[in-house]
């Protein structure tokens, strides 16, 4: 017993010194639809390594960036929190650590390093494109491998919407642009997409470094704006100019729309409302240019407060998400992810996850540019203009005017 009581005492005396070492993380997150599964995972790390993870979400209408800038302000700055590209990491790159020598660096090609210095962690690969509805658009007589045109996609929409009472929906098309409902994001960043993106090289930048200048190719935007005035016109109208997050997913999600634009992220969303139709994306049909690629890319990425008290904590955290059965697992099973990392053997259930995997593996895809855009631009800027333009208090050539004048203020 003498030779056994300093054992256990030297024993209690590292456990209670092990434990008292590590505070808790915390972690800003702005993805609202992996709210519940990534503070799932969190409570779970804590528990297996002694301490707490804290998450708080900022989702919806909140303003993601005010309230991390009011974090910092406090005194009180989250240990790990996210960017979405250039705008935030130009606001915030004098206080992110350097991840480069990471493990999980050497698992991905996506890893955030703008000056050449790992400072993000690639969330997921996230897509998006015009989803739609299998089930619907047999009934109604119409094949997606077709709709690869702005043409054949309207007179697909008209053909819905002459079918409606037939089909039992509410409209065509899922589609929200409320900048009260939070939803601003849809058309003025994902839809815009089509303007920055569409029909180009993966790599071609042309169009965004035109904006940074404070300049746009008119002729573009106003076809653009004619792609918009169609998803608008055949749009759930009380979803588009009312409607937040749950809204427009559900309208889809319960078979009330035909097509919906949205991305990968919003599977778990559909088994929670127990779709079992069969969806897939077509593209975002801007021109008569025919095309089936989809936007795929890194859409966030974790970065690490290089101030952090708990850094080695924090980015033991990442690495551990990236690298282990528990972290892929909940990347892929749980919050419905299509990973970034190398070695994930995990393949995920959702039909618009699956789907954009197949578009990333065949490079059938095109680049985002909305996340060069300054902070906030989208969301203050563009978003209100994007309302108008729904409600009718713009017509198309007030719409490209506004959006215009609006980038010939980003130089400033």
């Amino acid at each position: 017993m003498k030779k056994l009581f300093p054992v256990i005492l030297a024993f209690v005396l590292v456990f209670a010194f092990g434990s008292a070492a590590l505070a808790d993380i915390t972690l800003a997150n702005l993805k609202v639809e992996i709210d519940v599964p990534l503070k799932a995972y969190a409570e779970a790390y804590g528990e297996a390594n002694g301490f707490n993870v804290k998450i708080d979400t900022f989702g919806g209408g909140e303003d993601y960036h005010g309230m991390v800038m009011n974090a910092l302000q406090s005194g009180d700055m989250y240990d790990i929190f996210m960017i979405e590209g250039i705008g935030g990491y130009n606001t915030w790159k004098e206080m992110l650590a350097d991840l480069s020598d990471q493990p999980f660096v050497a698992a991905t090609s996506l890893a955030y390093a703008p000056e050449g210095i790992v400072v993000g962690f690639p969330i997921a690969v996230e897509g998006f494109g015009i989803g739609y509805n299998a089930d619907i658009l047999a009934a109604a007589g119409i094949n997606p491998a077709d709709l690869t045109t702005l043409t054949a996609f309207e007179e697909a929409c008209k053909k819905l919407e002459e079918m409606k009472d037939e089909l039992g929906i509410s409209a065509p098309i899922a589609m929200a642009c409320s900048t009260s409902g939070g939803m601003w994001w849809v058309a003025a960043q994902h839809n815009f997409n089509a303007y920055w993106k569409g029909n180009l090289e993966y790599d071609d930048n042309s169009i965004v470094e035109l904006a940074l200048n404070g300049q746009v190719d008119r002729d573009r935007l106003v076809q653009y704006a004619k792609f918009l005035k169609v998803m608008y016109d055949y749009a759930d109208q009380d979803v588009l100019l009312n409607g937040n997050y749950d809204a427009q997913v559900n309208l889809f999600g319960t078979g009330k729309a035909a097509f919906i634009q949205q991305g990968n992220w919003t599977d778990p969303n559909f088994a929670g409302l127990n779709a079992t139709f069969t969806r897939g994306y077509i593209a975002a049909v801007w021109t008569d240019e025919p095309t089936t690629a989809i936007m795929v890319a890194a859409p966030s990425y974790y970065v690490v407060n290089a101030n952090s008290a708990n850094l080695e904590e924090a980015i033991k955290f990442l690495n551990d998400m990236a690298l282990t059965e528990a972290g892929q697992n909940y990347m892929v099973k749980e919050a419905g992810m299509v990973p970034a990392f190398a070695g994930v053997t995990v393949e995920p259930d959702g039909q618009f996850s699956k789907a954009v995997m197949n578009a990333a593996g065949s490079g059938d895809v095109f680049g985002w540019g909305f996340a060069e855009m300054p902070d906030g631009f989208n969301m203050d800027v563009l978003g209100p203009i994007f309302e108008l333009y729904a409600t009718g208090d713009l017509d198309l050539e007030g719409f490209v005017d506004m959006v215009t004048d609006a980038i010939a203020t980003i130089p400033e």
